[in-house]
């Protein structure tokens, strides 16, 4: 497969898999677009390149400064902003991870949280049956934090790899 193919493919394939992820798929495929870029992008070369808005490219930018997987870069001379990915793939997954657990997990598991320690919930077998299933719901989302946490914070993915060669 030659580069020009390869690279589209790749940017195309990245945005699925975002979009699959529940991320939105412009902003993937920027990122993806920032990460394989040898030099700084400007919003410009980015439409260009994905034959996107202005509107849609400094949306999807925004969000990736937001998560913190994508720096502005200043070029002496140049009025514009110019934009690199994190390359690190340790650093920006963390960042994702712990965002993700963040916004996603713990609401959930402070909500199971909350209602497991409820008093008012009464004793009919309904209530029982509830009761019981948000506690088991309440241990399992707490394991699975704990997980995330020892993941998103081993360094460079130690703990991560070496769960990988287990299972390899």
């Amino acid at each position: 497969m030659k580069y020009p193919d390869a690279k589209e493919k790749f940017i195309e394939t990245w945005g699925i898999l975002g979009s699959q992820w529940g991320v939105n798929k412009t902003i993937a495929q920027i990122q993806a677009l920032l990460l394989i870029s040898p030099n700084p992008l400007s919003t410009d070369d980015i439409m260009k390149e994905l034959t996107i808005s202005r509107g849609n490219a400094n949306m999807s930018l925004r969000e990736l400064l937001d998560w913190g997987i994508i720096y502005k870069k200043t070029i002496a001379g140049d009025r514009k902003e110019y934009f690199v990915a994190e390359k690190d793939v340790w650093k920006w997954s963390h960042k994702i991870g712990t965002i993700r657990k963040q916004r996603e997990l713990n609401p959930v598991l402070d909500l199971l949280q909350e209602i497991a320690a409820s008093k008012e919930i009464g004793k009919s077998e309904e209530e029982q049956e509830f009761t019981k299933q948000i506690k088991e719901l309440s241990q399992f989302t707490n394991q699975v934090s704990q997980l995330a946490d020892k993941l998103f914070l081993s360094p460079k993915g130690e703990l991560l790899l070496k769960l990988i060669k287990m299972f390899i």
